[in-house]
């Protein structure tokens, strides 16, 4: 069996690293807020190229938190709008909605399948305050477009930046475009942590200070609270294994990058279309997502050649229960959704292996 992600033995490769981190964390006594976090803040703000990295205990909080920090500095009013692609894992809107916001989907751009800045500026009212662009399976949205939309109409951009650590456009990283990102250390990203794990990175320190105190209960100061915050913090046991991943992030985002040149150079099954990459920087491989009409019969040869694949994702948010009172249609949200389907992906997939999955792809044929 080729598995779609092979979590082990990508760990298994900094094993006594990870256990030197989690010892050393072990032995001094402080598990919150401590040395480790700041380690790692300032590792990851350095790496995406900002003054500030804020730890949070998830992705969907890293959104979550930015977006509160917005309203309590008057940045942002119940009710307003934020835009958003439709093709998203719901992660993005539930951020959105959980702030009395107002969710305003757009369809993607057909070969990127990232936020179209032609249909984000068509949505734009009166009301609309936000832009969050999201870089789908690894690859950096238009950012220069949508900066530049964002600065015409005088709006805030929070990038989600869950499946893109490392993604660049000319040398300027992921996480660095906006005025806020946020990030998931989730196990299966490509900086993943050994349990849930997020974080903000920000160039504006009024952000940065709300933050940290919305994620410590609303508290800049012990038992004394500006906010009605929450508990939302990346632990110290947590930071320490992202701090030794993140040494290696490069390195594996370089054997991606491998794997994915040999799905191009050797899948050919014309029933197929691959991914569309507009620049080689651009995309960092956190999914490697081909498209077929016949995508049920497609993953039931593939599985039945051993190979496992998964769907990035099969329901679009406004098709999923959670939205049932949105009554709308976004046809080619739709359609990605029928037919994208996931390759195995990762940095310690053989080459031979990443073959093998080329071979069974072209070996399909529609009945």
């Amino acid at each position: 069996m080729i598995p779609f992600l092979d979590l082990q033995s990508i760990n298994a490769q900094y094993r006594s690293e990870l256990i030197d981190a989690c010892t050393r964390v072990i032995d001094s006594g402080w598990y919150i807020g401590g040395n480790e976090l700041n380690q790692f803040e300032q590792a990851f703000s350095a790496y995406c190229g900002v003054e500030y990295c804020i730890g949070v205990a998830n992705g969907l909080d890293a959104l979550i938190l930015t977006l509160r920090a917005w309203l309590e500095l008057g940045r942002l009013q119940p009710g307003d709008e934020v835009i958003v692609p439709a093709n998203t894992y719901i992660a993005s809107i539930l951020a959105i909605s959980a702030n009395g916001l107002k969710p305003i989907l757009v369809e993607p751009d057909e070969h990127s399948f990232n936020l179209s800045t032609e249909n984000a500026r068509a949505v734009i009212t009166k009301k609309t305050r936000v832009i969050l662009p999201v870089h789908l399976y690894g690859q950096l949205a238009d950012m220069p477009s949508i900066m530049a939309l964002a600065h015409e109409f005088g709006l805030l951009v929070l990038e989600d930046a869950a499946q893109a650590h490392g993604a660049s456009v000319g040398g300027k990283k992921a996480g660095s475009w906006g005025d806020a990102a946020g990030f998931s250390f989730y196990p299966g990203k490509n900086l993943g942590a050994l349990g849930d794990a997020g974080a903000i990175t920000t160039n504006d320190p009024e952000l940065a200070q709300t933050l940290r105190a919305l994620r410590n209960y609303g508290s800049h100061e012990k038992y004394k609270n500006l906010f009605k915050g929450v508990n939302s913090r990346l632990d110290e046991i947590q930071a320490a294994m992202l701090c030794v991943k993140l040494q290696h992030l490069e390195q594996e985002t370089q054997r991606r990058r491998v794997i994915a040149d040999i799905y191009f150079e050797n899948i050919s099954n014309p029933t197929v279309q691959l991914p569309l990459v507009a620049n080689v920087e651009q995309h960092v491989w956190h999914l490697f997502v081909i498209r077929s009409q016949q995508r049920v019969d497609l993953q039931k040869h593939l599985a039945a050649q051993g190979i496992q694949t998964l769907i990035h994702y099969p329901i679009p948010p406004h098709q999923q229960q959670a939205y049932q009172e949105w009554n709308c249609s976004y046809p080619i949200t739709e359609a990605m959704h029928q037919e994208v389907l996931s390759l195995p992906m990762g940095p310690t997939l053989s080459e031979d292996d990443a073959l093998r999955v080329a071979a069974a792809v072209n070996g399909f044929r529609v009945a």
